[in-house]
């Protein structure tokens, strides 16, 4: 599998961050449109460590999809399976930032562009050709694109790619939570590696207690690598019988938290990529924790994520500076 083109070939939303940016002369808030959405955030992060990568989704034929498309392959992702539908708008999400960074989001997307991608769309070589094949929920919100994913993750499977998956739970987006629930459960029951945030825990076993948490998703799903971003509380790797855990980065000077997820989360796959998912041991995992865990850090003091994403040295320098 090692002599695929494709380090990572990611499905899913691309689309427009409306993030403030200031107030204008009438006191009104000033919008920066950024290029968003967590699969092309992770796929950017990858190929900023090296990693060649392909993304698999659709945005309108407009001012923004064409902003989008020149942004993705600025930072080297390619684009061959990314389509131009010249009848849906892309999709765009406006991101109200929380003093602590926190966020809130409004999407604007009945129906977006990336809801409209068919099963027949998805290029079945492209995955073939991949040795990880990653995934969210937001390509599962509604019925057609939800066929094309569950379409590219059975050819994934065929092709025997690792296959890795963060749900991405953004609630505004479903229909309803019952929906939001079974794709996860189903997406958790695919996935060789799954990284998952603390309120996604919550949100399907009611529960603060992560270990918990962990064991129940490892019992029902067998998943050989479980992660658990906890924010300002770091992160934990459940693996065999290893639990591993990592202190955060803490940062003074955090603008917002956007991206920080998906540059862990690509932190990680590219940690799998290098060292597999066969006998990892807890130095390993520490590693893998330590370096995603500032990766991300470092990404809460930039504006945006896909355009911006820190260089290995950039991380690994910002970890020794911490020792």
């Amino acid at each position: 599998m090692k002599n695929r083109k494709y380090d990572v070939t990611a499905l899913g939303e691309l689309l427009i961050d409306f993030t403030e940016n200031g107030d204008s002369a009438q006191g009104n808030p000033l919008m920066e449109a950024n290029p968003g959405g967590a699969p092309c955030n992770v796929l950017a992060m990858l190929q900023k460590l090296g990693k060649k990568t392909a993304f698999i989704g659709k945005v309108g034929n407009d001012m923004f999809g064409n902003q989008l498309k020149k942004a993705v392959e600025e930072v080297g992702i390619d684009t061959r399976n990314l389509i131009m539908d010249h009848k849906h708008h892309t999709t765009l999400a406006f991101v109200h930032t929380y003093p602590d960074g926190d966020r809130d989001f409004s999407f604007y997307r009945d129906p977006g562009a990336d809801m409209m991608l068919t099963k027949e769309e998805v290029q079945k070589e492209l995955i073939e050709d991949s040795r990880i094949f990653h995934f969210g929920t937001l390509s599962s919100t509604h019925e057609g694109v939800r066929e094309a994913t569950r379409h590219a993750i059975e050819l994934a499977k065929e092709a025997g790619c690792i296959i890795t998956f963060d749900p991405n739970l953004r609630p505004p987006l479903w229909n309803s939570l019952d929906d939001a629930r079974r794709e996860i459960e189903y997406g958790m029951g695919k996935c060789d590696v799954l990284k998952i945030s603390d309120n996604e825990v919550e949100f399907l076993f009611g529960t603060t207690d992560y270990d918990k948490g962990a064991a129940l998703i490892r019992e029902k799903y067998n998943i050989p690598l479980v992660l658990i971003t906890m924010g300002k509380d770091g992160s934990r790797a459940y693996y065999k019988d290893l639990r591993v855990e990592a202190a955060p980065f803490l940062q003074e000077n955090t603008i917002e938290t956007t991206g920080a997820g998906d540059t862990f989360c690509a932190s990680a796959l590219n940690y799998v990529l290098e060292h597999g998912l066969e006998d990892l041991t807890a130095e390993n995992l520490k590693e893998l924790l330590t370096f995603a865990n500032a990766a991300a850090s470092l990404i809460t003091t930039r504006k945006g994520a896909l355009r911006v994403m820190p260089s290995r040295e950039e991380v690994l320098e910002f970890i020794a500076s911490r020792q």
